[in-house]
């Protein structure tokens, strides 16, 4: 059983009251009403809402401290019976579950940008690496004061053009298909709706 505290960003109206560290891991939620789950601003069909954002930090926070291998159920307590109960379970889990394949889309086509970003990135910074050199190597038969600081200033400048797709090819990549993993265990979990417990 897990009893660390909640973390600071879960808001007030929804509070954890346990979790496993078993499979499947278990996230719960407390709220007054079906409503709170969900974007009253969003048009869509009720099933095809937003979350509220609210809601999915707070899903989105403990799902992260899942275990990697395990399964995810998510219990959704409510204070008071919805008319038609078992059609409300049936909404709540399908609403979920569309939710958070759809924010694995979004951050697949936001992994794939990312992506070609870095390749056109690569591509330039290598062209303006290249190009600095060519130019340095002009400076380089020559001695004098002014050439070498501006040959090494070359140098430096080519370098700090491949910043940006080194920064993507080593770090950036790799926390974008982590989390898109993640929404796609979120979109593939157990939901269950409980009244009054």
């Amino acid at each position: 059983m897990n009893d660390s505290p909640c973390h600071s960003r879960v808001p007030a109206k929804m509070k954890p009251s346990a979790m496993t560290a078993n499979p499947p891991h278990l996230i719960e939620l407390k709220v007054s009403d079906i409503h709170q789950l969900f974007n009253s601003m969003d048009p869509s069909p009720f099933h095809e809402r937003d979350l509220d954002r609210d809601a999915e930090q707070f899903i989105v926070s403990w799902a992260q401290e899942c275990p990697k291998r395990s399964l995810i159920r998510i219990v959704v307590h409510l204070a008071k019976r919805p008319d038609g109960m078992a059609q409300a379970e049936e909404l709540i889990a399908t609403s979920f579950q569309h939710y958070f394949r759809y924010r694995a889309d979004m951050t697949l086509r936001e992994f794939k940008q990312l992506l070609r970003e870095g390749r056109i990135s690569l591509l330039i910074g290598l062209l303006f690496l290249v190009s600095c050199q060519i130019l340095a190597s002009f400076l380089a038969a020559d001695q004098e004061h002014w050439q070498g600081i501006v040959r090494e200033g070359l140098t430096i400048a080519g370098w700090v053009a491949m910043w940006k797709p080194l920064e993507i090819g080593l770090y950036r990549w790799w926390p974008l298909l982590h989390f898109k993993r993640l929404l796609e265990k979120l979109g593939r979990s157990a939901v269950e709706v409980r009244v009054g417990d």
